[in-house]
């Protein structure tokens, strides 16, 4: 019997991969779809839309699941996300989250419920997060463009001081002592670094043709936290000397990180960092990108189940008005075929996105786009289509 937290979703109707022979369809991908709360769910539809188009041009097939873990099954049920339906997801090859956070619902009970718990449980050690300007999208640093502006940071996403170490004493008393310490091994260290190190092997501004050298730099705070990121620098240079000599290695401040991102974010190619910096300064970049409406990141897994997302949050605001800027959540989309090897329906998803800012929307903002939500979804579809 299907529990009733899952619906399996057909494609868009004539974008089915179906449409096409079946004998170029070389490979099938299990899919697994949260569309959250609020204006989650409207915005994951335009990024299947895309998806479906992608599949359907390039000769591959999503095999998709929805389900409806999130606020509203929350306040239905009293439940945030069972063990079985953890279970049940580990059998698909990557999720697609739209958007988690509803008003209803004390802050903290969903993000820890659910995103904190996939992180933890599918062991998504890694957080990648894409700081890039779009044609004609506004970015609130002055005389700066896209070429300036297109790095990438890698947040270490399952240790740190986001594991809750520590506790609360003699709470509601004047002597009352609360401790969340930063803890992190060697391991969790260096699986982390050596993924950034192989991403800018790979993904570097050299290979794409934009610089002299792929170039890897170390965020933290040396002169300060000088436990955690002694274990942090040391294991970066150690590595980084044997075993990637091609790539450049920086290390900066996370402070200093901050104001350069704003002043000279041309300096940056790939970043590496811990979980509560990586936090931070993903946050600020996706501003001078043109904001959360545009962000998108993915939780990645290298041995197991990835999960992508748009960065911003539900809005439950704009809540059914198909007003809602759809793109972060269609590149999260394009993210999401990148990590499973569908690297040309990818890069036609991203160049559909660019054409589309670049030529067609006059903001991200909600509302003041030019057109609406699933507008927008068709408009980047039919490109993806014709490509």
């Amino acid at each position: 019997m299907t529990p009733e937290w899952r619906t399996p979703r057909l494609p868009a109707p004539g974008l089915r991969p179906l449409n096409i022979p079946e004998s170029t369809i070389v490979q099938t991908y299990n899919i697994a779809i949260l569309p959250g709360d609020g204006t989650g769910p409207e915005v994951t539809v335009e990024a299947l839309k895309v998806l479906d188009a992608a599949a359907a041009k390039f000769g591959f097939a999503l095999d998709q699941t929805e389900y409806d873990f999130g606020g509203e099954r929350y306040k239905r049920t009293g439940e945030i996300l069972p063990d079985s339906g953890l279970e049940d997801l580990k059998k698909h090859e990557a999720i697609l989250l739209g958007a988690i956070g509803h008003p209803d619902v004390k802050p903290g009970i969903l993000e820890k419920g659910i995103l904190l718990k996939l992180r933890f449980a599918f062991d998504q050690y890694i957080n990648l997060r894409p700081v890039r300007l779009y044609p004609g999208v506004e970015t609130p640093l002055k005389d700066k463009g896209p070429d300036d502006i297109d790095y990438v940071v890698v947040r270490e996403n399952t240790g740190g001081i986001y594991t809750g170490t520590g506790g609360i004493s003699m709470k509601d008393t004047p002597n009352e002592v609360a401790v969340q310490s930063m803890v992190y091994n060697r391991h969790q260290v260096e699986r982390c670094l050596r993924w950034a190190f192989e991403y800018t092997r790979k993904h570097g501004k050299k290979a794409r043709g934009k610089g002299d050298a792929n170039t890897l730099g170390l965020v933290g705070k040396t002169n300060v936290l000088t436990y955690v990121f002694d274990l942090w620098e040391r294991t970066f240079n150690e590595i980084g000397e044997r075993d990637y000599p091609d790539v450049t290695r920086e290390y900066y401040h996370v402070d200093a990180t901050c104001m350069w991102m704003v002043k000279s974010p041309e300096w940056f190619d790939v970043l590496v960092t811990s979980n509560m910096f990586g936090d931070i300064i993903t946050d600020l970049g996706a501003i001078t990108q043109g904001g959360m409406g545009i962000a998108a990141g993915g939780n990645i897994a290298p041995e197991g189940v990835s999960m992508f997302e748009p960065i911003g949050g539900s809005a439950p605001k704009y809540t059914g008005q198909n007003i809602i800027n759809p793109l972060a959540a269609v590149c999260a989309g394009a993210m999401m075929l990148e990590s499973l090897g569908q690297q040309e329906a990818a890069n036609a998803i991203e160049n559909a996105v660019r054409h589309v800012t670049g030529t067609k929307l006059k903001s991200l903002s909600a509302g003041r786009m030019g057109y609406s939500t699933s507008e927008v979804g068709d408009m980047v579809a039919a490109l993806v289509a014709d490509a």
